[in-house]
């Protein structure tokens, strides 16, 4: 599914980008085939060999992805890449509203050239790369604490879950179910399976015909590879899926994404993990999954123990812009509440500055920043903010560990019905 050189990638209307920096090295983007041939072996110098087609495969055969998204640090004198990272665009669903997101993604910089503020230069082509493709939100899987530098906040799950011993899983009776391999005749099951299931989480990644093509035919021999293990019913119905990493942390067999599935196929879906972690000579299931989902849920039942979570670091370009966008979700939680028909103005004072939500008859008519103001009944630091507004924490959990959250007790119940704790997962997009 290789698209043509001059199409997505080599967009006429955008131009490679370019900015010297100090000591004969400069800022650039991906202008040919050629740059992401050479980012990407830079990338697996960094990060190892999967990495190496993962990047040919995200730029080259990607439905989003476009040359500007990549950007790396070259050495004028050597012509070396010595540092990178990249924009990989996803569609999020926050409650029914999509939202434009950009993941920066597969962030690298050689040793010697560490520490003269190369990331910090991407960073910031990076922010003008997100306003450039109209990207409401930025998020990153990175290591701890190095991205607050640059606005990010922890505000979604991502890795952890629940670990599951084989001996607890029960023996099966009889084979009520099979599972197979998916394979590419199978993608319109597997996109109305993770349609279904995205609607037991708040916020989601969108996936359409083209996601699903390029995780089912570019991600082998990549870091991204993954097996889709189809479940069937002894007519042969589908009854759901599983994706099951091959690269990932831990030494259990792990399972990143799952779909809706009854009880009965829950337990076929243990046993079959189980003889796969056996044969596979696994110590135990990992399962890196919503807590909503029956999977965790039945293995949660059977004993496993919590491995605690990481989380994605989320970054708002512009938070007036991103309420503006989620005015249809607000409007729909106030209408199914004792809020119903809301006539005030909420004023989110974020410290340095103070937003203000006016609501008319239970619609949000308008969004104002209203700058920095000395006092607020609703105050919260803006990077705390980030997880409250995605339902990642509440007011009281933030308020534990941030001293300086501070809503008045006549505002509670009414910040709590905007924006409340809800279950989210992001499937890759990749």
């Amino acid at each position: 599914m290789a698209r043509p050189l001059g199409g997505n990638l080599l967009d006429p209307n955008e131009p490679p980008y370019r900015q010297p920096l100090a000591d004969g090295l400069v800022v650039r983007t991906a202008a040919d085939t050629g740059d992401v041939g050479r980012v990407a072996e830079f990338n697996g110098s960094i990060h190892g060999p999967g990495i190496v087609g993962m990047t040919c495969n995200l730029f080259l055969h990607h439905p989003a992805t476009r040359g500007r998204d990549l950007v790396f640090v070259e050495d004028e004198a050597t012509v070396q890449v010595v540092s990178s990272l990249c924009l990989i665009p996803w569609t999020w669903c926050y409650d029914g509203v999509d939202i434009p997101a950009g993941e920066m993604g597969i962030v690298g910089t050689l040793e010697t050239y560490r520490r003269r503020g190369l990331v910090r230069a991407q960073v910031g082509y990076f922010q003008q790369r997100l306003r450039e493709r109209g990207c409401l939100l930025s998020h990153i899987q990175g290591i701890p604490y190095y991205y607050r530098q640059f606005g990010y906040e922890y505000a979604l799950p991502l890795e952890g879950g629940l670990r599951l011993e084989l001996r607890d899983v029960p023996e099966q009776p009889e084979a009520a179910f099979t599972c197979r391999l998916a394979t590419l005749n199978d993608l319109p099951t597997l996109l109305r399976l993770y349609d279904e299931a995205a609607q037991d989480l708040a916020i989601h990644a969108r996936r359409d015909v083209a996601i699903w093509q390029y995780l089912l035919k570019c991600t082998d021999g990549t870091e991204m590879q993954a097996e889709n293990w189809l479940i069937q019913d002894a007519a042969g119905h589908v009854a759901g899926y599983l994706r099951l990493p091959k690269h990932h942390f831990g030494e259990e067999l792990v399972v990143n994404e799952v779909s809706r599935l009854s009880f009965d196929a829950a337990l076929a879906a243990l046993r079959h993990l189980k003889a796969l972690a056996e044969g596979r000579a696994k110590p135990g299931l990992r399962l890196n999954l919503p807590d909503n989902c029956t999977l965790l849920r039945l293995a949660r039942s059977l004993g496993a123990h919590d491995l605690g979570t990481y989380a994605w670091q989320i970054y708002v370009p512009d938070m007036t812009a991103l309420l503006r966008a989620l005015a249809p979700a607000l409007e729909r939680r106030l209408a199914a509440s004792p809020f119903a028909g809301l006539n005030r103005e909420v004023p989110l004072r974020l410290y340095r500055e103070t937003i203000a939500l006016r609501f008319v008859a239970g619609r949000l008519t308008e969004v104002a920043n209203l700058g920095f103001t000395q006092r607020g009944d609703v105050n919260i630091p803006p990077l705390a903010f980030i997880p409250l507004l995605l339902g990642y924490r509440t007011v009281e959990e933030l308020r534990a560990a941030y001293p300086d959250v501070n809503v008045k007790p006549a505002w509670r119940l009414l910040v709590d019905t905007l924006f409340p704790k809800v279950t989210s997962f992001l499937y890759t997009v990749y």
